[in-house]
């Protein structure tokens, strides 16, 4: 098991690989789709294709493999099926089982213009409902005994002119929370982030930034001091290291 000052040492360079991997991802999943014929109206090519946030998936699990948690606990790709109250199964992007309990489960979001305001709604209701179905089948006893899940989210913003700028918000009947008010979908996805996590319906959350072009070079901003990488990998090796650690 490398320790926890090894695991951070580097891990710098690692999310600036992960973000890279995600960018050259989607450049080509638009192209192989282009040369289909099939360009899916624009950027969404690029998402329908899936695996773009693989590169994450892959280096968090690494992380979990390297706090000492054995390669056969860990689950992306397959098998990532827990049980909701609300509906039957949801599927993560990550788990961590062993000796049949849940050690934690995942889930890690992207979102590129042009159509902010279309997605924005779609992927905040998606994680506050993933949260909500998982805490109320824990509390309800569909999974664990001794063990409390660790559930954490990662979200990647396209850094660009339209996730900056000020947005209006439409107050029909009252006002809305004043940190909305010309908040742009960065400062919207930070604020999202930020109160999932002090709602406590995350154990860890981070919010990162990368344009495609600083992407590419594996560049990366974290606007938020609260929600950094760094600080979300120690969360989940801590956890790690306390209750996935493999005999």
């Amino acid at each position: 098991m490398v320790s926890h000052e090894k695991i951070l040492d580097n891990l710098e360079e690692r999310v600036s690989r992960a973000v890279k991997a995600y960018w050259i991802t989607r450049e080509g999943q638009a192209k192989k789709q282009e040369v289909l014929g099939r360009s899916d109206q624009g950027a969404r090519a690029a998402v329908t294709g899936g695996a773009h946030m693989d590169g994450f998936i892959q280096l968090l699990a690494d992380l979990i493999t390297e706090s000492g948690a054995k390669p056969e606990h860990v689950f992306f790709k397959k098998s990532l099926e827990l049980p909701g109250f609300f509906r039957p199964t949801k599927e993560w992007d990550l788990l961590v089982v062993r000796d049949g309990q849940l050690i934690l489960a995942l889930e890690a979001k992207s979102q590129v213009g042009p159509s902010f305001g279309n997605n924005f709604n779609n992927r905040t209701e998606e994680a506050m409902g993933s949260a909500l179905d998982l805490w109320t089948a824990y509390r309800e006893g569909a999974f664990n005994k001794t063990v409390k899940p660790w559930l954490g989210y990662l979200f990647l913003l396209e850094d660009c002119a339209k996730s900056r700028c000020p947005v209006k918000v439409k107050e029909s009947h009252f006002e809305v929370f004043p940190e909305f008010k010309a908040a742009s979908y960065a400062r919207r996805y930070e604020l999202f982030c930020r109160k999932l996590l002090r709602e406590r319906h995350y154990s860890a959350a981070t919010f990162l930034l990368a344009s495609k072009q600083g992407g590419l070079k594996g560049i990366v901003e974290e606007p938020a001091e609260d929600l950094t990488f760094t600080l979300f990998a120690r969360s989940l090796c801590a956890h790690v290291n306390a209750f996935g650690r493999g005999a």
